[in-house]
């Protein structure tokens, strides 16, 4: 089969690699109708997440169609349409059965990988470097899935793959990042990040009860989506503001935000003194995380807020301002999202009409694009928000 594997930074191929095969009862082969590029995956792109190895299949966002079930998955047959979630849960550990499947005990067997970096092990996931199981990818034509009397959703409904494909991943990001919050009717959140997650995050709030979203991004293709699909006030940090958390006190009579919600995670951007700083160590190696965005929200939010994190972070985080934080009594959540709880209550939001995840799509190409995409994503390029990757096409 074909798929998008990583050789190196900066450096991803779409190969020939062996047709994925049932190793485990409790496994499915799903072939691929739909998959996409996420912000988590420039992390691997940009050599961020150590454990990657040559030849390592990409993507965690995918969907399709069931080819062949192991002997233990009695919910799934041949022909059935499935949404596959990103994280690996295997149902039975206490973290599952507590409805926390992200931090699955059982579907990551280099569980003692990264127990050394982070103190515990959360989920297996697709595609995303050996210390989160070395499992292959969802960029390809055919995928293994572990655990599929699990994670799998049947559909039923007639919609298109575009308008359910990210409820494998972004749209229950978002909406987790939102529903973290707490928010009360009426309530100004404030969202770092026009990007795909970014958007959901902006668009969960106002299901939520928002009464104010305001959106802080530098790519205008980005913050006209905000404005003009997910209907966020927006700030362009690079032309509009020198402090964004003047600005944004100044939009809220000096209050501040309700809630804040870190869409951008570890390779913010920024401008200062701070961001040059956290470039420079980047760089050096002296840290993982440009924390830009996290600094800056947590300045910004109101007293007695919540400070919402579904961007990824992975490791220390420097000057952290804690006694900001500790002052104004603000409460932190954050997480890789529990996909599985998610994804019928928002199936049921896309049938009803209240969302349509696909207006974030801009660009549908095949799978074997997929390594130019990598870069058009990376750099924002051609008004780049979200790359849509179709196996079944040709380049």
């Amino acid at each position: 089969m074909r798929a998008l594997c990583w050789h190196g930074v900066e450096d991803v191929r779409c190969d020939t690699v062996p047709d994925p095969e049932i190793i485990n009862p409790r496994d499915a082969i799903v072939r691929v109708t739909s998959t996409a590029i996420c912000g988590s995956d420039l992390h691997l792109y940009g050599g961020l997440v150590p454990s990657m190895m040559k030849g390592d299949v990409l993507g965690h966002e995918f969907m399709g169609v069931v080819e062949e079930v192991g002997r233990e998955v009695p919910n799934l047959r041949r022909g059935d349409r499935v949404l596959v979630p990103f994280n690996i849960a295997c149902g039975n550990c206490w973290y599952c059965r507590h409805d926390q499947w992200s931090l699955c005990d059982n579907s990551n067997p280099n569980a003692a990988a990264l127990e050394k970096l982070n103190g515990f092990s959360g989920a297996g996931l697709f595609g995303y470097s050996h210390l989160y199981g070395g499992y292959a990818g969802g960029q390809a034509e055919y995928v293994r899935v572990p655990f599929a009397d699990v994670g799998p959703l049947k559909l039923e409904t007639e919609l298109p793959d575009e308008k359910l494909l990210f409820l494998t991943d972004i749209f229950p990001t978002g909406y987790m990042a939102a529903e973290q919050c707490g928010i009360r009717d009426g309530d100004t959140v404030a969202v770092w990040g026009c990007g795909p997650v970014g958007q959901f995050a902006i668009q969960s709030a106002y299901l939520l009860g928002a009464g104010r979203v305001i959106a802080i991004d530098r790519f205008r293709d980005r913050l006209d989506m905000a404005r003009d699909v997910s209907g966020a006030e927006v700030i362009d940090y690079a032309r509009d503001t020198d402090d964004v958390v003047e600005t944004l006190k100044r939009m809220t009579g000096g209050r501040g935000p309700d809630h804040v919600i870190d869409a951008v995670g570890m390779e913010a951007h920024g401008h200062g003194v701070l961001a040059r700083v956290d470039r420079g160590k980047q760089r050096l190696k002296l840290q993982l995380d440009r924390a830009v965005a996290l600094r800056e929200a947590l300045q910004a939010c109101g007293k007695g807020g919540t400070v919402s994190v579904p961007g990824v972070y992975a490791g220390l985080v420097d000057k952290f301002p804690m006694g900001q934080a500790f002052a104004k009594g603000l409460t932190l959540r954050m997480g890789q999202t529990h996909v599985h709880r998610y994804l019928r209550p928002l199936l049921a939001r896309v049938e009803r009409g209240e969302v349509d995840p696909s207006r974030v799509i801009t660009h549908r190409v095949p799978l074997a694009r997929g390594p130019e995409m990598y870069r058009t994503f990376r750099d924002k390029k051609d008004g780049c928000v979200k790359v849509v990757l179709k196996p079944e096409l040709r380049a």
